[in-house]
């Protein structure tokens, strides 16, 4: 689909309510530059305490370590589009290892975008109830799914598979993955799609405007007997029937939503060797796999807007934002960030002076050969004590590290490539810390309206905001698209 199609006069009635036997769907956009805030907080699963690993958050600015019933209804300010979504929306962070010393670099967010799909079924599809707890993923594994590289998102007696990557490359041909991998040793891929597959892929993804994807849906099923709060009981998956998804007796029809988060992978496309049998990039938990993806959701949403959304607009990818009279209008605030107080200054920090030796929260690095682990599940620390990371080799005084100025997002529009500045100097000789320890200092030079991150120099890619590939989002089951 492409914008000028479908937002032309003719295209209009599509933003109106289709028959309730059709699909239906609006993209939700986000405002500003980057996450909303970023940290070792999550109040789904560990309510009131730090989390194991780094968050990267969308959304209302209520956002903390604990987040009640209705909390984020107050938020003073959200990173979405539409001004009643104060919900919160979250990943795990990515990392880049340094093959040479072990040195660890944050992975700029390039964008995120929410698809909010709205099924045919015989059920009424309701909006959020303001303080619904989800979490999809397992952060703790480290094994392949066992459906394959493929996905299938409903219950027909084969596995859930609600996780992949996406990775859009100029040879679509080439693979993303070891031929027959069976996922011990490399991810897989999707059977009906060589662009997508389970695990990090292997292979740079370089397509235009579209870096390495982490794609996340979510169950659509609510349970109101287990409650808000109780995230691994109270969402279950749908059953299909005569090309309508029903969910089980007692249960509340939400919509489906779909994460796309694009990381700027391309950053780094110089600092790794691309020979088809090792890739480079961690989560936050530890995890050198991908098989660990996981995306939660905090609900709310104003619920009078979102059933308005829900009944009365299918504005497809053109976004969300272009529905007709919706309740509270537009967020027009690109600014919307909070800082929050989790004992990792320098992970949660915009700018990074230089890159890390560890993960936050310590984890070690685990999977496909890392840490000595190949696969298996890998347990959460019982307490917040570091479990010890792998030992990178430290690099030397003469090893600079290389800034690569990243471009505040410019709304409805692809920014220019970002500009850069020169990396610091290193100096003569590292300087000697208070405790006798040795300290590398750089000299930091600030760009004005650009974000300023350590890693490989390259060129960032343009922002794509409107995709070609809604074809794939139709249907998630592998094979036939409704």
């Amino acid at each position: 689909m492409r914008f000028n199609t479908l937002a032309s006069a003719a295209s209009l009635a599509a933003l109106t309510a289709a028959a309730p036997n059709e699909r239906t769907f609006a993209v939700l956009r986000f405002n500003g530059d980057g996450f909303m805030t970023e940290g070792r907080l999550d109040p789904i699963v560990n309510p009131g305490e730090l989390s194991a690993h780094h968050h990267g958050i969308m959304g209302g600015s209520n956002f903390g370590k604990t987040v009640n019933k209705e909390d984020l209804l107050d938020s003073k300010c959200t990173t979405a589009k539409i001004a009643n979504d104060k919900s919160n929306y979250w990943v795990p962070t990515l990392w880049f290892q340094s093959p040479t010393n072990g040195t660890l670099y944050k992975v700029p967010l390039w964008y995120m975008n929410v698809y909010y799909f709205f099924e045919p079924t015989d059920d009424k599809v309701v909006a959020f109830p303001p303080g619904l707890k989800m979490l999809v993923g397992d952060p703790a594994t480290r094994d392949a799914p066992k459906f394959g590289g493929g996905t299938n998102l409903i219950k027909n007696g084969k596995p859930i598979q609600p996780i992949q990557f996406t990775c859009p490359r100029k040879d679509n041909n080439a693979p993303l993955y070891p031929a027959n991998s069976n996922g011990k040793m490399a991810g897989m891929a999707d059977p009906n799609n060589k662009g997508a597959g389970a695990g990090f892929p292997m292979v740079e993804c370089d397509g235009f405007a579209s870096p390495l994807r982490q794609d996340i849906h979510f169950p659509s099923c609510y349970n109101p007997e287990a409650g808000l709060d109780d995230y691994k009981n109270n969402m279950a998956w749908p059953t299909e029937e005569n090309w309508k998804q029903n969910c089980p007796p007692g249960h509340v029809h939400v919509p489906h939503i779909f994460y796309e988060v694009y990381w700027n992978t391309p950053l780094f496309v110089n600092e790794w060797s691309h020979d088809g049998t090792s890739q480079p990039f961690v989560f936050s938990n530890g995890d050198a796999t991908g098989y660990s993806s996981h995306g939660d959701f905090l609900a709310g949403w104003d619920v009078k807007t979102l059933q308005t959304i829900i009944d009365t607009c299918n504005a497809g990818d053109i976004g969300m934002d272009k529905c007709p009279n919706i309740p509270g209008g537009l967020n027009t605030d690109n600014d919307c960030h909070i800082t929050v107080d989790d004992d990792d200054a320098m992970a949660n920090s915009r700018v990074m002076t230089s890159g890390m030796q560890k993960l936050p929260g310590n984890n070690k690095i685990t999977g496909w050969g890392k840490g000595g682990v190949d696969g298996g599940s890998v347990s959460p620390p019982a307490d917040e004590s570091p479990v010890g990371p792998v030992a990178p080799s430290a690099p030397s005084a003469a090893s600079v590290p290389i800034k690569a100025a990243v471009a505040k997002e410019q709304p409805n529009a692809a920014p220019e490539a970002p500009k850069t500045t020169e990396a610091p100097k290193a100096p003569a000789s590292p300087a000697e810390g208070a405790n006798g320890d040795m300290k590398t200092v750089w000299d930091v030079v600030t760009v004005t309206d650009y974000t300023t991150e350590f890693g490989p120099e390259a060129t960032a890619p343009a922002k794509r905001e409107v995709h070609d590939h809604m074809a794939r989002h139709i249907n998630r089951r592998g094979g036939r698209r409704s």
